[in-house]
């Protein structure tokens, strides 16, 4: 059938498609230029297939061939990539605060940013020790009423008791536990709270025995928030207010990325 994809030769051989992103990963390897010899030995498939996927490559720019007739990543393979990277620097700028503040409160920092009705975690790290942890993955999605990280981002964007109305809707806010906030004037009093003093907590309204602290992260936008940062822990362990507590420390190692510009 035309423009079907080959899958891989059950003896472990690469074919088609296969073969070139193999190609194209072992290139990642060598940022000075590899031989097609050396690059032959390191895919494990004859020359000529080899130089067939790396005359894919270059035809779509993800390959070059210098003047010594070494092959590297191409150009457009860099660009694309620092395309991607520049979209969203916030992964690699918040994970490094991540492991800080994990480390020092031996609990789970999160990165998140708002979707809708629901927060998004983008990145996620565990403390280095500790037998429990939490069950977020990245990529996971919680309510964003019943989490510090999404009535922050919220307090940002929804200023006035209509606009928190409209957010709210028709549809009714999902009840986690006894302690979550479910109404739009509940709400509205909360967000204006957060704006007033700069930060959110959520006190096991979103999971019973785990509370959070979050504050705004100002990574890719100068006046808005674009994501927001927690620390959350287990309420045997790290009590709430121990948490408030350490929000000023938490604000100066955001430095310049806690502060609208």
């Amino acid at each position: 059938m035309t423009g079907e994809v080959t899958p891989p030769a059950d003896d472990g051989r690469l074919v088609g498609s296969d073969r070139v992103l193999a190609v194209l990963k072992e290139l990642s390897r060598y940022p000075d230029g590899v031989g097609l010899d050396e690059l032959t030995r390191a895919i494990g498939s004859p020359k000529p297939t080899v130089h067939r996927a790396l005359g894919a490559l270059r035809r779509a720019g993800l390959a070059d061939q210098d003047a010594r007739g070494h092959y590297m990543l191409g150009d457009e393979f860099l660009r694309m990539a620092f395309a991607h990277h520049e979209a969203r620097p916030e992964h690699v700028r918040i994970r490094p605060l991540l492991e800080t503040l994990a480390a020092r409160f031996g609990e789970t920092a999160h990165y998140a940013v708002l979707d809708g009705r629901e927060v998004v975690y983008r990145a996620k790290v565990d403390p280095p020790t500790g037998a429990v942890r939490l069950t977020s993955t990245i990529g996971g999605r919680n309510p964003a009423h019943a989490t510090a990280v999404g009535k922050l981002l919220l307090a940002y964007r929804l200023d006035t008791p209509e606009a928190v109305a409209e957010w709210v809707g028709d549809e009714p806010l999902v009840r986690r536990t006894p302690h979550t906030r479910c109404t739009a004037e509940e709400l509205h009093e909360e967000l204006r709270a957060i704006r007033a003093q700069g930060y959110s907590v959520d006190d096991q309204e979103n999971e019973v025995g785990i509370n959070c602290v979050a504050l705004p992260v100002y990574a890719t936008s100068p006046a808005l928030p674009s994501g927001a940062l927690s620390v959350s822990g287990l309420t045997y362990r790290t009590p709430l207010q121990a948490l408030v507590d350490a929000v000023e420390d938490i604000r100066a190692l955001l430095g310049h990325l806690g502060e609208p510009r």
